[in-house]
């Protein structure tokens, strides 16, 4: 799988699996090679796909052949570049920055777990870069890839452990 930015929108682009293209959100300052933690970029390269997380409160357990994990109220995901879990899930409170997996806003309903900066992680190049839920209108996320929920839903009917997403401008 394949995401682009759009031409001229540095905050949008297309995820080309298959044959129809599907439109995404990217991050606020476009995809960057040399992505820093907070700067609002999507990375670009090759990551592998990790796992799939999902509230199962809200959405069937997903259809793929990834990891599947339930997002619980307490799961967060560390965001501080000088903790010792930065890039890791934690569960909630964490003494250190963390992101709420547990959302309202229903971004986080379907998530997939994208291996950027995880092995090895680098302290400071970004954390929790994720493939989710696009908000109304694909406005930009802060640094993930995200689609509407039901092509998300059926893309990762298609992902095992060897799928991958590359990330180009």
């Amino acid at each position: 799988m394949v995401v682009r930015a759009r031409p001229g929108v540095n905050d949008r682009g297309i995820v080309i699996f298959g044959a129809n293209p599907l439109s995404c959100a990217l991050g606020r300052s476009g995809v960057r090679a040399a992505k820093r933690e907070g700067d609002g970029a999507t990375p670009r390269g090759r990551w592998r796909l990790r796992a799939v997380w999902y509230r199962r409160d809200r959405v069937a357990r997903p259809r793929t052949r990834l990891g599947v994990r339930a997002i619980r109220p307490r799961d967060g995901w560390c965001d501080a570049p000088g903790d010792r879990n930065y890039n890791r899930p934690v569960r909630l409170p964490y003494p250190a920055s963390a992101e709420t997996m547990w959302r309202d806003d229903h971004l986080y309903d379907l998530v997939v777990e994208l291996g950027y900066n995880d092995r090895p992680r680098s302290r400071g190049r970004g954390s929790a870069i994720f493939m989710h839920v696009a908000r109304e209108g694909y406005a930009p996320t802060e640094g993930c890839v995200a689609l509407k929920r039901s092509d998300l839903a059926r893309l990762i009917e298609y992902c095992g452990p060897n799928s991958v997403i590359e990330i180009t401008r």
